[in-house]
């Protein structure tokens, strides 16, 4: 584990720890307030993420944006990462390897950052960071409290995109969030 964030960002930067490297145009380490309070974690980079290295940029971030807006997160307050930090081919779920390859990076953002919230977007998400028993229908929109960090499983933005119905949902964890955040006077 490293220390501080230099460190962390320079042991990535050649990463050939799985197949992913293969074929990333960027490593999409992740992007936000290094001292949030809130920490959002996805799947990994789609296309637009790969193309410009920065997470969620393309048509689901766009909509996690609105989201974010019309409930009143500051994008810029937040942290924002993923499970792995290179693009699947088309868009797969990463595999259980890469994203073991990649969670001590995820792992070693979490402990720097030292969030009180940590929300997961999507099942990948959810199971790569509090188990394979989870399961995103049941879990999602309850809190999760592990070692002194609240958990909301949500939606991955990219679903709602598949299927309107979730939008409401989303944006109701999102607001049980915002809500927690500023009960707690946290850095929202």
């Amino acid at each position: 584990m490293f220390n501080n964030w230099k460190e962390l960002e320079e042991s990535i930067l050649n990463c050939k720890k799985c197949k992913l490297c293969m074929n990333r145009r960027n490593i999409v380490f992740g992007e936000g307030n290094k001292n949030a309070d809130i920490m959002f974690i996805g799947e990994g980079p789609g296309a637009d993420e790969d193309a410009k290295g920065l997470p969620f940029v393309g048509k689901a971030g766009q909509l996690m944006n609105k989201a974010f807006e019309g409930i009143g997160i500051s994008r810029e307050k937040v942290y924002i990462a993923n499970v792995v930090k290179c693009r699947p081919p088309s868009n797969r779920i990463p595999q259980v390897d890469e994203a073991s390859s990649c969670l001590d990076y995820l792992r070693n953002q979490v402990i720097l950052i030292k969030p009180k919230i940590i929300v997961l977007l999507g099942s990948t998400a959810l199971k790569n960071i509090l188990g394979k028993e989870f399961a995103i229908t049941s879990a999602r929109g309850k809190w999760i409290e592990r070692k002194n960090i609240l958990y909301m499983p949500t939606w991955h933005p990219a679903a709602l995109l598949r299927d309107e119905a979730k939008k409401i949902e989303f944006w109701k964890d999102l607001k049980l969030v915002k809500e927690k955040a500023d009960f707690d006077s946290l850095n929202f």
